[in-house]
């Protein structure tokens, strides 16, 4: 996969369904590939995006060294319609509102999805910004093991609870607009980047 490839204009059309999957992915694991392939068959998505951050903000302890990360993503998301990106570096920014504000404006008829297991739902409004991410595309959570309960109970879900699809209108929501959410339920992977770090 060649870096950026997408972001040049490569391969992007007007209507195009493309999930933006953001993270530190340290390191990339299965649970990640069962959000990413669960997106692109539910939403029907044309591809999905990995960006691969920098340095996550939320996160105290240095990220790993970012070629790394992007090696071993680009090895993980090998599948057709998987695109592995370090725009957040190009764009110098850690902040996924600012990321997504510059993608709406660069392609403004590309249906954006903002795709996340819910572990990151049951701790979204630590984010910067986080009721413009809601404002700015339609979010796609993805069912995690051992956050389901917190993340359906967590401020974001409450906050937006009329704004929710039910999971048999998830493959409309790319073209819906903005709040629009649904969380979507899957064999369950309990893979985790903490996890994987720990037994390193």
């Amino acid at each position: 996969m060649t870096r950026l490839g997408a972001l040049r204009g490569e391969g992007v059309s007007a209507g195009m369904r493309i999930g933006l999957f953001g993270g530190s992915f340290d390191p990339p694991h299965a649970g990640h590939r069962h959000v990413a392939r669960t997106a692109m068959r539910r939403l029907g998505l044309d591809q999905v995006w990995w960006l691969v951050t920098p340095q996550n903000p939320l996160k105290g302890n240095p990220t790993g060294d970012f070629e790394r990360r992007f090696a071993a993503v680009e090895a993980i998301a090998n599948q057709p319609g998987m695109k592995v990106s370090d725009i957040e570096t190009r764009l110098g920014t850690t902040r996924t509102v600012d990321l997504l504000h510059h993608l709406k404006r660069r392609y403004p008829a590309t249906h954006f999805v903002w795709l996340m297991g819910a572990d990151n739902l049951a701790g979204i409004h630590h984010w910067a910004n986080w009721n413009r991410i809601f404002e700015t595309v339609p979010v796609a959570v993805i069912s995690r093991p051992q956050d389901a309960v917190r993340a359906r109970l967590s401020r974001a879900a409450r906050h937006y609870a009329s704004s929710r699809l039910r999971e048999s209108e998830a493959a409309s929501l790319p073209l819906q607009s903005t709040p629009a959410w649904t969380y979507l339920t899957e064999r369950l992977h309990s893979h985790s980047s903490t996890a994987l770090r720990a037994d390193d």
